[in-house]
């Protein structure tokens, strides 16, 4: 049976760049395998859930370029859980519990007190007919829990290598709400044996939750999955990192100027033997994936490190990899010699647009030294302009003003620039053109 994983994110906020390398690393996994890659939308909370963010997510793994190849949404598939949940009760697998929310917390602080693991009691499970419907003629109302076979659970972890937990520390989990919603740990099973999911690729914060869901996809007859648990990304002071840390989603990336092979670069070989260096696509990163690559150690993300990245693969792109997003600026009529010239002096794509004002104004000239400008303006060779007149240029206006190094230079970049800095002005040069540069030597906007 060939390879089926999913990216299930719930739509409850903006995806950052931990959701982001999950995607990735699934997406990878099924194409080096010639698999599936499914986007399923875990939505079953409407109070929490937000077609805004839904489509935010689409629209951030389509800017990444990783597509899917079916679209699935648990607010669609109610039905279906009610069906497994009528299963696991007809087994005895699926209970009513009426503790509310404030008699459980009790019972947790009364167990941390004795000091034993804060566990469910499974008082439930004594409650006869007679109280069960005492109970909800008082008002209350069920949430459905799980019952766990005791024994050991265990797995071959991709990441983690063999995992064993016992049953019996891990406390009977709710999948069924009091309203009757289904919590992710159910749905999630429910979905993943319905779709042939075969690879379950997520953060390490679910390893707990995996040994009870093994559990389940066992009640309900399901095939069992691979698992890999990968280690969740932390920021440059340790901390987890959360979805609600605006300046790290996908879309404050976006905005920022980070190429979407950038980040797919660096969060696909975060935590690996890897080494984070430019490449053209995506496609060296499917053919080069492993799972043994990943360490079982946190990655520190380091938005710096990212961002001296993101300047590298700016500065080894081709022109024709940039020419129509170039145009998409209001470049129009750019030309490979001008990409050439500017592309080392980029750190995000959008920085080229100041480069094409200088070369094609108007600008106007920042004017240190006049004198020397106007000694230059009558020295400026006629003729052909190529990469060698810049040199011929300021040798002879060396020799007419006796002026070297910066104070030779640096009054001229600017006056021809109105910058301190940027590409190597010989290159520059031949684009701006002797009309626009006399221009500027005499102090004009052009």
């Amino acid at each position: 049976m060939g390879v089926t994983v999913r990216f299930a994110p719930s739509p409850s906020g903006y995806l950052h760049v931990g959701n982001m390398r999950l995607a990735i690393i699934n997406w990878l996994f099924a194409r080096r395998e010639s698999g599936k890659f499914w986007l399923r939308m875990d939505d079953t909370d409407p109070e929490r859930s937000s077609q805004v963010y839904a489509d935010a997510i689409q629209h951030d793994l389509a800017w990444m370029d990783l597509d899917w190849d079916r679209y699935e949404r648990q607010s669609e598939r109610l039905s279906a859980y009610e069906v497994a949940a009528e299963k696991l009760k007809a087994s005895g697998r699926l209970y009513p519990a009426y503790e509310t929310p404030e008699e459980l917390g009790a019972k947790r602080k009364a167990q941390l007190a004795r000091g034993v693991p804060p566990l469910y009691d499974r008082a439930a499970l004594a409650l006869t007919i007679e109280q069960r419907r005492s109970l909800e003629a008082s008002g209350r109302k069920p949430h459905w829990r799980f019952k766990l076979d005791s024994g050991k659970v265990e797995w071959d972890d991709l990441i983690h290598g063999p995992i064993v937990f016992e049953a019996g520390q891990l406390g009977d989990p709710v999948l069924i709400r009091e309203d009757g919603r289904p919590l992710y740990g159910f749905s999630s099973v429910v979905d993943d044996i319905a779709f042939g999911i075969t690879h379950i690729v997520r953060g390490d914060d679910h390893i707990t939750n995996t040994a009870g869901q093994i559990q389940l996809f066992q009640a309900l007859g399901g095939a069992l999955p691979v698992f890999a648990h990968l280690p969740l990304l932390i920021d440059s002071e340790g901390t987890k990192l959360s979805k609600r840390l605006g300046t790290l989603s996908i879309a404050a990336l976006r905005d920022e100027g980070i190429e979407p092979l950038t980040l797919a670069v660096y969060l696909s070989r975060m935590g690996t033997s890897d080494p984070i260096e430019p490449l053209d696509d995506l496609v060296t990163l499917i053919h080069e994936f492993e799972f043994r690559r990943f360490s079982v150690s946190s990655p520190r993300f380091d938005l710096a490190e990212l961002r001296r990245l993101n300047a590298r693969m700016l500065h080894a792109m081709r022109f024709e990899q940039v020419e129509a997003r170039l145009s998409s600026l209001g470049l129009s009529g750019v030309t490979p010699g001008f990409w050439e010239a500017v592309r080392a002096n980029l750190d995000r794509l959008n920085d080229a647009e100041l480069w094409w004002k200088v070369v094609n104004g108007p600008i106007k000239p920042s004017i240190e030294n006049e004198a020397l400008l106007a000694e230059a303006a009558g020295l400026l060779p006629g003729g052909e302009w190529d990469t060698g007149v810049w040199s011929a240029w300021t040798s002879a206006v060396s020799v007419a003003t006796g002026l070297k190094g910066k104070a030779l230079y640096m009054p001229l970049r600017k006056a021809l620039t109105g910058q301190d800095h940027g590409p190597d002005m010989k290159t520059l040069l031949p684009l701006i053109g002797r009309d626009r540069i006399c221009k500027r030597l005499a102090g004009e906007v052009a």
